[in-house]
């Protein structure tokens, strides 16, 4: 009997911000790993999910959204990029149904790899068929050797169909990772990951732009998980608005958190929250370190 051959590579996801890429992950893995908000920048870091069968893995990769760096911050979150578009085995670039233009940098990249390339053109339930067939030949254009592929990651649309067209490109190799794990984060980044997306659900204007969640304590019993998380922000003021009136606004952010980090851990916990100020973190190397952006 022919034994059957393992696949297993790197599918990196890219895109501009709010184009649906950690729905499309999300989609992908069957679990939800990547935060979503409407907001852009919600991506931070590059966030990687497993998905094994018998005799395949794949490693998705969801990046930050493409922009011009304005601190060092975001200079980090491009440096995720870069590193994704060096050790990808298959490309996936998102673009939404209302998109325009490519990241040239970027398109040049993808141009000029051998690289399997699938270009998705998301969101396509907010549009019609002589649109979509106007930006299939727009982007036919710009990428020389893209799979296009029409979805909807919110609606699932075309999402297992995308499943299907990757695991035909992947190379043959044996898996990277123990085939029992969904993700190469740990605990502790998924609750301060969960924490921040309330931030940014909760929080209008800088505040989601200038909070960073730490997670100082994680400790398992026997029948519950007990948490202590700070939320970092850039000034007193926003510090104010965070905690609210009589602590109203963090109770809220809490009790939010916990109910998801109680069903992404299938678990009890005990969440205990509390704000700090660090005026400069965005723009500090030695606290950009420390709140795990090296890259």
């Amino acid at each position: 009997m022919k034994k059957t051959l393992h696949k297993a590579g790197f599918v990196n996801i890219l895109g501009k911000p709010n184009v649906g890429k950690s729905t499309l992950m999300n989609a992908l893995v069957g679990e939800k790993l990547s935060i979503i908000t409407s907001k852009a920048q919600t991506t931070r870091h590059r966030i990687m999910g497993i998905v094994n069968g018998d005799d395949f893995q794949i490693v998705y990769s969801d990046t930050p959204g493409i922009l011009k760096p304005n601190y060092k911050l975001q200079e980090s979150m491009m440096n995720f990029i870069h590193t994704a578009l060096i050790d990808a085995d298959v490309f996936i670039y998102v673009v939404e149904i209302g998109e325009e233009s490519i990241d040239e940098e970027v398109l040049q990249k993808m141009n000029s790899s051998n690289i399997p390339v699938l270009l998705l053109i998301n969101k396509i339930d907010l549009s019609d068929q002589k649109t979509l067939e106007k930006k299939v030949e727009l982007f036919k254009s710009q990428f020389l050797n893209a799979e296009i592929i029409p979805v909807s990651a919110l609606k699932k649309f075309n999402v297992e169909y995308v499943f299907d067209r990757i695991l035909d490109k992947l190379p043959e190799s044996p898996p990277f990772f123990p085939k029992d794990e969904i993700s190469d984060k740990s605990q502790r980044f998924f609750v301060s990951e969960i924490i921040r997306e309330k931030i940014l659900l909760f929080f209008q204007k800088e505040i989601p732009y200038s909070a960073e969640v730490v997670v100082d304590a994680f400790k398992e019993e026997k029948d519950i998980i007990k948490i202590r998380a700070i939320i970092y922000v850039i000034r007193d003021s926003q510090k104010a608005i965070v905690i609210g009136h009589k602590g109203k606004a963090i109770k809220k952010i809490g009790t939010e958190a916990r109910k998801d980090i109680e069903e992404f851990f299938e678990n009890k916990v005990y969440l205990d929250l509390t704000v700090k100020v660090n005026k400069n973190w965005r723009d500090s190397i030695k606290e950009l370190r420390r709140f795990g952006y090296e890259n």
